[in-house]
């Protein structure tokens, strides 16, 4: 099967399909699109990264030495100080985010929701291939359940492909990767060696799609292999590693959307300092995904990132000097925001209340996309 007909691919899937010509839609038209995903406007790729598994604002903008990176975004877009929160359940929650509507689910419900998400709104409206709208995870098993839901209008075909947090190739090549060492790509004059043996090759003239396709496959491998994701640990490594493949994805593939989903934080209901931690963490990886699209000649007055928590947490410890999310207190009801991009306001900060499901169709309104079942408002404040 391919992964164009495989929203959540195995990794066998994701090698045949690289060993195939036009691997992962690549060479289609439309994945190669360069140009506004909205006339008018100068964003071309959106990041939304979902802060799952509940954080409070006291220790996120409320200690802003924590999080320099999210502090340095705002400084530069739009705060928002006031966004409520649609659900106080985890899956719930972020679910909401992406579909726009408030969805009730408890924790441990493990289904798709009746509504269209954001990813199917876009790729359905554009006529975006499957290559041009990502969901990458921490790798619970819910997760993968954002990528599309269940209305009969849009589904499982206008769905983003998913990756978990370990990463594409990671256990597929583990052994190998063991017995070989890691590769690196090729640079400088050896890559140019390479590209002209590859010319020669083909008789000369420029490649073709298949190849350039394949070229780009073997590129994110390297890519993937030679930036440590097999080798991250500790505290919201998850995190960590989902915030990563975003990174790849984009500098490699160029997608239209990817949508970043986080859990790790939840370790708050048995260790504040782990929690705390994490969201350390979180944000150096949010720094680095930033700074690899500044310093992207392609990405940098291009791209739009979205970051958010589902829900905060309660405003007292528990008896286990950890942060449960139940006490309905504004510190777990409202949540801080940030929304940095070329069509986005600077130094901007919005204190009325906003809510979690209106991040949905602002994004879609971006992309010119109709949310026509969501039940959020278009931020249009953020706009400059």
């Amino acid at each position: 099967m391919s992964i164009l007909d495989h929203t959540h691919p195995s990794r066998r899937d994701l090698l045949r399909a690289a060993a195939g010509a036009g691997a992962i839609g690549l060479a289609s038209p439309l994945a190669a699109a360069i140009g506004p995903i909205r006339p008018g406007y100068k964003t071309k790729h959106v990041v939304l990264v979902i802060m799952a598994g509940g954080v409070r604002s006291r220790e996120t903008f409320g200690s802003p030495k924590q999080i320099p990176n999210l502090v340095q975004l705002a400084d530069e877009g739009v705060l928002f100080t006031r966004l409520r929160t649609a659900n106080l359940g985890h899956f719930g929650a972020s679910m909401s985010i992406v579909t726009g509507i408030s969805e009730a689910r408890g924790i441990r419900d493990n289904s798709r929701a009746p509504d269209p998400t954001l990813f199917e709104y876009v790729r359905k409206d554009l006529g975006l291939a499957a290559s041009d709208v990502w969901v990458t995870t921490s790798g619970g098993a819910q997760q993968v359940n954002y990528a599309y839901g269940l209305h009969a209008d849009y589904g499982q075909k206008y769905g983003a492909t998913t990756l978990d947090g370990d990463g594409i190739f990671n256990e597929e090549f583990k052994g190998i990767v063991s017995k070989l060492g890691t590769p690196r790509p090729l640079a400088g004059s050896d890559a140019e060696r390479v590209a002209e043996l590859r010319r020669v090759l083909r008789g000369g003239g420029p490649p073709s799609a298949a190849e350039e396709s394949r070229a780009r496959v073997e590129r994110y491998i390297l890519e993937e292999l030679g930036r440590g994701v097999t080798g991250m640990t500790g505290a919201g490594a998850g995190d960590a590693k989902a915030i990563q493949l975003a990174r790849n994805l984009l500098s490699v593939f160029r997608p239209r959307m990817i949508g970043v989903v986080l859990q790790q934080a939840d370790i708050a209901h048995g260790s504040f300092n782990g929690y705390t931690e994490v969201i350390r963490r979180n944000d150096a990886a949010i720094g680095e995904l930033v700074a690899a699209i500044r310093g992207d000649e392609t990405l940098r007055d291009s791209t739009a990132v979205v970051v958010l928590p589902e829900f905060g947490r309660d405003a007292d410890l528990n008896s286990r000097r950890g942060l449960d999310h139940g006490d309905g207190s504004d510190d777990l009801r409202f949540v801080h925001g940030v929304a940095w991009g070329p069509d986005f306001k600077r130094g901007k900060v919005v204190n009325d209340d906003r809510r979690t499901i209106d991040v949905m169709p602002t994004i879609a309104d971006l992309f010119g996309a109709d949310p026509r079942h969501a039940k959020g408002s278009v931020l249009r404040e953020i706009y400059a």
